[in-house]
């Protein structure tokens, strides 16, 4: 009897499921939206909207009160002219590079040694962060005692080693040398916790290798230590690059001067006027927010410049 031999069906033809549709979608997590939209009407109130506005707003002139009247980019063209503006940059620069780069360095060390530590390891890292979080306000009260002329404690050091007394706020440079020790001494110990974790990531392997090459503990930290801390060393100066070009309470509270000139003014000869001090001084003292506004979207220019560069140089140094 002959088989018939059986014939494989043709495969059914495959069904292409539904296109989504975007507003079922959005409808079924409505909840999860509905948990994340605080956070996004927050920002968009007092972050986004504020931002848009001081844009807009840089464009005209207003006193606070009356009607704005259109500008263009005239606040712009006299802010390039500033002689004032450039003054704060300078002072700004200034302080920041006398306050930042030590900084690092005193955060470095103090992460190497908080890492080679046995005992207390959690006490000396709450110490070196308690001034972080520390008032500004009550520390930059405190300075001013510290660096008074007649009765301070630096120049009672100084006499003590028999140097002449200084007036450092009452002087350029020492106006600029007290509020970067203030900074230096403020972020220090953030800064340290940070490099803290950054060694903590590094495999022990690398270094026991490096012992049984005869290496040393300055080439161990050269040659290791520091090429793997670069993302670290990178992220800290971006930061500190950041929040020391916007500094505003250490000057402003650390030189606070009569009832007759303002508290914005920076000290003597306006050595302490930063940049942010000198927007508050255009836009409430001189009650010009249009001009304010430009003054901030100039602060906004630069610090993302610095913040550029810095951040090239490292990874230049890096490739190298």
């Amino acid at each position: 009897m002959a088989t018939v031999p059986l014939v494989e069906k043709p495969p059914a033809p495959a069904v292409e499921p539904p296109a989504p549709n975007p507003r079922k979608s959005i409808r079924s997590y409505w909840r999860l939206y509905a948990a994340i939209s605080p956070f996004y009407l927050l920002f968009l109130a007092f972050g986004l909207i504020p931002v848009g506005f001081s844009l807009y707003l840089s464009f005209h002139r207003w006193d606070g009160l009356g009607s704005m009247e259109y500008a263009g980019l005239s606040q712009y063209k006299y802010l390039l002219t500033d002689t004032d503006f450039w003054s704060s940059i300078g002072n700004t620069i200034i302080i920041w590079a006398l306050a930042t780069f030590p900084m690092i360095f005193l955060a470095m060390v103090t992460a190497v040694m908080l890492n080679s530590a046995v005992r207390f390891k959690k006490i000396y890292r709450f110490a070196y962060f308690l001034p972080n979080v520390t008032s500004v306000v009550a520390v930059a009260i405190i300075f001013g005692s510290v660096f008074s002329t007649n009765f301070g404690l630096v120049n009672a050091l100084l006499q003590a080693v028999g140097l002449d007394q200084v007036a450092w706020l009452n002087t350029p440079w020492g106006i600029k040398v007290a509020i970067a020790t203030l900074m230096t001494w403020q972020w220090t110990g953030y800064n340290a916790i940070i490099f803290l974790a950054g060694l903590q990531t590094i495999p022990g392997e690398l270094y026991e290798a490096a012992r049984v090459d005869g290496a040393g503990p300055i080439q161990t930290f050269f040659r290791i230590t520091l090429p793997m801390m670069r993302p670290v060393l990178l992220f800290v100066l971006v930061i500190s690059t950041v929040t020391g070009l916007q500094s505003f309470s250490e000057p402003q509270v650390l030189l606070q001067t009569t009832a007759n000139e303002s508290t914005f003014s920076g000290g003597p000869d306006h050595a302490g006027r930063t940049m942010v001090l000198y927007f508050f001084q255009q836009t409430f003292d001189n009650n010009d927010f249009g001009y304010g506004a430009a003054v901030a979207w100039g602060i906004f220019l630069v610090v993302v410049i610095f913040s550029i560069i810095n951040w090239r140089l490292v990874q230049r140094r890096g490739e190298d």
